[in-house]
Parts: structure tokens; C-alpha cells; sequence
């Protein structure tokens, strides 16, 4: 099949303690956009991107993934760390003053010749595409099941809610995805109750709040009861964070998930691992 982009193969193979780390590029309307990505044990692997926050870059996320990494041999999970452009992601916020969204980088088509990338390459599993994004990189994974939603099966956003209605300029396919959320409510950066959020000196516009948030994703999927609650075991009592869980799950429907963390911030609650729990949402979404 010929390709409609150039691929630029950095042959770059960095030694890491969790494994070996691949580094490719694609050149998408004239960008070389680049990306990382440890090889899958064998193929029909489950491909998941995980997205760095607005300001940072796809091997900073590697740290906080580092148990993913632990365990993607023997789950055959094909872990994928793109870089945003210039540091950021053109994402659904209209408003915002970084240089992705004021030259309207296209990137639709980077995660799509991503996926043709690995699907081409290592022979994934391309029913089983997902990602995860902390703060700048939840806005990403919101817009990639907002408009993209054929091509994820599900998705997580940390630490981020949806523009506000007067911030927002993605074209909606408004096709229900599994989607979990995983917001502190003292965080001020990504304010749980809304707002507006600033960043690097950046001001990326306002967001919803999280409650907003959530209800959209289970407007689109259907719901009309109340969600169910579970409060999770608080494994580290010292960080001062609890965690309440709410759910809607139907036969039929796809899984929305909310976990607040009371008095978190802009951060990753103690009491779990928040890429190892993505890991069991999208586990989950596997078997529906």
C-alpha cells in the first residue's frame, strides 16, 4: 500500500532498565513528528500511548509508567510515548497559546499513521488501541475519542477536564468510547469545579468541571441513572488523599469511570498506580 507520508527511521535504540527504547519518526505537513516505543513480545499486541503533560515530552512519561513497562512483555502491550509538537498537543481548546494550536497541527493524522505504523510493522491487535494522557495529554486522549473514536477502544485522561463549550473547537463524531477520568479536587491547575487553566505561563482557556466532564461522556453512552459509588482502600494514609469511585457499566454500553481523589492535586494519588488501574479499565473493555 503506498504510503501518502515519508518515514524518517532514526535507528536510535536507548538501554533502559525497563527495556529497550525504539525511536521513529513521521513526517506529517511538512513536521518530523517523533516517537518511542519498547517492541511487543510477539504480534496482535495491545497498543497503548501514553501522553505527557502540556510543556513535557513522550520519554518524560516514562517514569510514572515504569510498572506498565514492568509487565508489557508478558501482557504483549505495545507501549508508545509520542512527542507533542514544540512540547505541546493541538488538542480541543481553542483558546490555547501554544504554537500546536495557533499553526492547527493536524493530529488526527499522527496518531493515525501511528497506528498504520504499528499495525503495519508489528502486527497489532487494532481492536485493541488505546491511551492514557496526564493533564495537557488527557485533553489529547479527549479529543482522539471525541473525534477518532473508530480507531480507540477506549481511553484515560488524568488530571484534566473538557473545554468549556466557548473553548472548544473540535468537531465531534459524538460516538460513545469508553472513558475513565481520574481528577483531584484540589487541583488547581485543571480546576475540578472548572476554570481556567494556565500552564508554563500559558493560558490554555476554560474547562469544564469534572462533574460536567463525567456526565458527558455517560450522556453520550446512554446513562440515565446514578452512577455507581465505591470509596477504595486508602493504602497510603499519609498523603492525606482518599479516592471515591463512580461507575456506569450496562451490557450493551460502554464503561464510564470516575475516580476523585479527594484533596488531590495536580498530581498521581498514592493509594493506586494510575497507569496500572488504566491497564484494568482497558482490560476491562477488551472482554465486551
Amino acid at each position: 500500500m503506498q504510503r501518502l507520508f515519508t518515514i524518517l527511521f532514526l535507528a536510535l535504540s536507548i538501554g533502559s532498565a525497563q527495556g529497550q527504547l525504539v525511536s521513529d519518526s513521521l513526517l506529517i505537513d511538512g513536521h518530523y513528528r517523533t516517537f518511542h516505543f519498547l517492541k511487543p513480545a510477539k504480534p496482535m499486541a495491545t497498543l497503548i500511548f501514553a501522553l505527557h503533560g502540556s510543556g513535557g515530552n513522550g520519554q518524560g512519561v516514562r517514569n510514572g509508567a515504569k510498572k506498565l513497562e514492568e509487565i508489557a512483555p508478558a501482557e504483549n502491550l505495545l507501549l508508545v510515548y509520542p512527542d507533542g509538537y514544540k512540547r505541546y498537543w493541538n488538542e480541543c481548546r481553542k483558546t490555547a497559546q501554544s504554537a500546536a494550536n495557533l499553526e492547527n497541527i493536524d493530529e488526527n493524522a499522527f496518531f493515525g499513521q501511528m497506528i498504520d505504523y504499528f499495525s503495519e510493522k508489528y502486527k497489532i491487535d487494532t481492536r485493541r488501541v488505546f491511551a492514557v494522557g496526564t493533564s495537557g495529554g488527557g485533553h489529547m486522549a479527549y479529543k482522539l475519542a471525541l473525534t477518532m473514536p473508530e480507531r480507540f477502544r477506549a481511553i484515560t485522561a488524568l488530571i484534566a477536564n473538557l473545554p468549556d463549550t466557548n473553548n472548544f473547537d473540535c468537531v465531534e463524531k459524538r460516538i460513545a468510547v469508553p472513558v475513565m477520568i481520574v481528577n483531584g479536587t484540589a487541583d488547581q491547575t485543571n480546576p475540578y469545579e472548572g476554570g481556567e487553566v494556565k500552564t508554563n505561563g500559558i493560558s490554555l482557556g476554560l474547562v469544564r468541571s469534572t462533574d460536567r466532564t463525567f456526565q458527558y461522556w455517560a450522556d453520550l453512552a446512554g446513562y440515565r441513572q446514578k452512577p455507581l459509588k465505591e470509596l477504595l482502600p486508602d493504602t497510603d494514609p499519609s498523603d492525606g488523599k482518599t479516592i471515591e469511585r463512580y461507575t456506569y457499566k450496562e451490557k450493551g454500553k460502554p464503561e464510564v469511570t470516575l475516580l476523585k481523589v479527594l484533596n488531590g492535586k495536580h498530581d498521581y494519588p498514592n493509594d493506586i498506580n494510575v497507569y496500572l488501574e488504566a491497564l484494568a479499565f482497558f482490560r476491562r473493555q477488551m472482554t465486551l
